[in-house]
């Protein structure tokens, strides 16, 4: 895989299966993927209690030398997310320079509310797709869609991580990571 850095974004309230377990895949693969808290601390407490520490605070980072953004769900923390103004200043950027941004669960909805997702195949956990403004509803897991990677929720969290690398590894490398962590086969 060509050097591609990544940030995922914590925020108080965030769903814990898929920040870590979407870590550790993309890990497993040879990215280079920080987490990044939006709390104002490393130690962020996650929708279900568990604490996770950050690698860095959101001032602390040079986001020009990153290619993707991903957003894991979770209550409050996709709320916590959309209120954070300068991570939405800087998911807006990344979208208008055309890099990648995730997200999964009730997160693609914090695209949707700034209207990136316009005209884009999107998906969502249900309940959320109002939020999605503009955007193509699919039923599908895990959608593509230009430099857009969503998901519908926690229990897709390694096929979510898998599409991810799908973009930047060869199906038969990302086969043999799927294989070698017992991952179910995924369509």
């Amino acid at each position: 895989m060509a050097e591609l850095k990544a940030a995922l974004f914590l925020a108080k309230g965030f769903e814990e299966i898929e920040a870590v377990s979407i870590v550790d895949i993309l890990r497993r693969g040879g990215m280079d993927i920080s987490m990044v808290s939006v709390a104002g601390n490393e130690q962020v407490e996650g929708a279900h209690g568990i604490v996770v520490t950050a690698d860095y605070n959101f001032y602390e980072v040079d986001y020009s030398k990153y290619d993707m953004l991903i957003l894991p769900g979770g209550m409050p923390g996709t709320t916590n997310l959309g209120a954070h103004e300068d991570l939405c200043e800087l998911i807006v950027s990344f979208h208008d320079d055309g890099k990648w941004l995730a997200a999964i669960c009730a997160g693609p909805s914090v695209y949707g509310k700034l209207g990136i997702l316009a005209g884009e195949e999107a998906t969502c956990f249900p309940g959320f797709e109002k939020y999605l403004e503009g955007a193509k509803l699919s039923e599908l897991d895990v959608v593509v869609s230009n430099h857009f990677i969503t998901g519908k929720g926690p229990g897709l969290s390694m096929k979510f991580g898998l599409t991810i690398l799908e973009q930047f590894m060869t199906l038969a490398e990302v086969e043999q990571l799927r294989k070698s962590m017992f991952i179910g086969k995924y369509s």
